[in-house]
């Protein structure tokens, strides 16, 4: 039987049920108004003493293109009862709106708006499943891929998510998203073909169990791929594969740069040091040393501090589905409505109201939070959200993975050291500005004496300084 071609996005279904049943609802009732929601992170996981925004460009694509397809259209009447009014209204809908947002790679903090979203009221509500998707797993991988580079800085990290990702889809976000945070390559050829990346790979262990023996495999191997040969040496045992990975190099006369081992397992740190030992002791002292099996920032971190001589690390499936964090407490909210700024005041989930601006100067102790139309609340800060789209179609493009990698090292460069810690970071602070401080009182005294109920605390309550 011929395999099917993988299906399409379906479209405006890319949505949960409620976004499709308020839309509708609104274009019913000709609630059209030009309406803002605002996404952020309520508060970073453990551990972590940044983000690093990732996901917006999947994300304008997306808006750029939403729709309802036909097909769509008969599902959501045929089989989700839709009145023909509402699926002819819906049929006719497009993303027609504006969206500011902070630029891929750079750093962030919780409670500062990634993005930003004003448009008809229908449009930005049903975008809001879509939007949460792309933007906080791409942040939650960028963010945890940066860890690891900033543990080892100076070496080649490769990208190894791909095998145990949560589908392919996000196995191309992992691979996008952690170039972002300065790998150098990936093994995942699809993401290294469709992104411009470098591709990097080896051999597994079952290419050594398929010969008779380690040493015809490696042999094989460095005839088949003399130009970068890289020897899996743990199969059977670690020295012997080290020895047989020289003989070979020895035999075919592989220049040393070209020639590398890979440990996979046991004592990284003891057997890079016998690696090494053993490849100077034979005159391959420009061979390379990968290190892989289940790596994150900490064991790489310790590695690193052991001086062990690895030159460059594989990172698979504790980068690639965050395995500490794998998610963010992130959430995309209505602040405003045909001009009318609202929020919530549910516990623990208090938003504050209005259009914002994220103001950011390095030389300062914080950030702030402010009005989109207020001043900048100091000089010489820098204004974070940035047009991304206007009247649904993206109006610039930041120059994709390589200028979000750039636009990361400038940040963490200037980041405090405290805020980079692996363990207990200190985050650097959020402030708001008096004329947000004001609304958000104001507005939660009154929408808490029409509910009855005592007025809620502004999440934070503090000015800038």
């Amino acid at each position: 039987m011929r395999p099917t071609a993988p299906q399409r996005l379906p479209g405006g279904l890319c949505t949960d049920l409620y976004e499709i049943r308020m839309a509708a609802s609104y274009l019913r009732r000709g609630m059209t108004a030009p309406a803002t929601f605002s996404l952020f992170v309520r508060r970073l996981p453990r551990d972590r003493g940044f983000l690093v925004t990732a996901g917006l460009e999947s994300c304008l694509a997306l808006l750029s293109d939403l729709a309802f397809h036909p097909d769509d259209l008969a599902y959501l009447e045929g089989e989700l009862g839709f009145p023909a009014e509402d699926v002819e209204a819906l049929g006719r809908l497009r993303f027609t709106g504006d969206v500011r947002a902070v630029p891929e790679g750079t750093v962030a903090f919780a409670g500062e708006p990634l993005l930003e979203v004003t448009a008809p009221l229908p449009e930005a509500q049903l975008v809001e499943t879509m939007l949460l998707n792309q933007v906080t797993f791409a942040t939650t991988i960028a963010s945890k891929a940066a860890r690891c580079r900033l543990a080892a800085p100076d070496a080649t990290l490769v990208d190894f998510g791909a095998r145990r990702t949560q589908g392919l889809e996000a196995a191309l976000t992992v691979a996008r998203s952690s170039a972002i945070a300065g790998f150098d390559a990936t093994s995942y050829v699809h993401a290294a073909r469709e992104l411009g990346l470098s591709a990097a790979g080896t051999m597994a262990h079952s290419y050594v169990q398929a010969f008779p023996s380690e040493l015809e495999a490696f042999r094989a191997f460095a005839q088949d791929f003399p130009r970068q040969t890289v020897f899996l040496v743990d199969t059977y045992s670690t020295p012997a594969g080290i020895s047989h990975a020289v003989q070979v190099a020895e035999e075919l006369g592989l220049p040393p740069a070209r020639v590398g081992v890979r440990l996979d397992s046991g004592d990284l740190g003891e057997e890079a040091r016998t690696a090494r030992r053993m490849l100077d002791a034979a005159g391959l002292g420009d061979a390379w040393i990968m290190a892989s099996g289940g790596l994150d920032e900490y064991s790489i971190a310790e590695l690193v501090a052991q001086r062990a001589p690895i030159d460059g690390y594989g990172v698979g499936t504790r980068m690639g589905v965050s395995w500490d964090a794998p998610a963010l407490d992130s959430a995309y909210k209505l602040v405003s409505v045909d001009g009318r700024p609202v929020m919530k005041l549910s516990t623990g989930k208090v938003t504050a109201p209005g259009a914002k601006q994220v103001y950011r100067s390095w030389e300062r102790n914080s950030d702030v939070l402010a009005l989109a139309d207020e001043p900048p609340p100091a000089p010489a800060l820098e204004p974070l959200l940035q047009p991304a789209m206007r009247a649904g179609r993206p109006t610039v493009h930041d120059g994709g993975p390589a200028a979000a990698r750039e636009r990361l090292r400038r940040d963490l460069e200037r980041m405090p050291p405290s805020a980079r810690r692996l363990r207990a970071p200190t985050p650097r602070r959020v402030t708001w500005s008096r004329a947000l401080h004001e609304l958000t009182g104001r507005l939660s005294r009154q929408l808490a004496l029409a509910a009855g109920r005592a007025p809620a605390q502004p999440v934070p309550a503090t000015e800038e300084e």
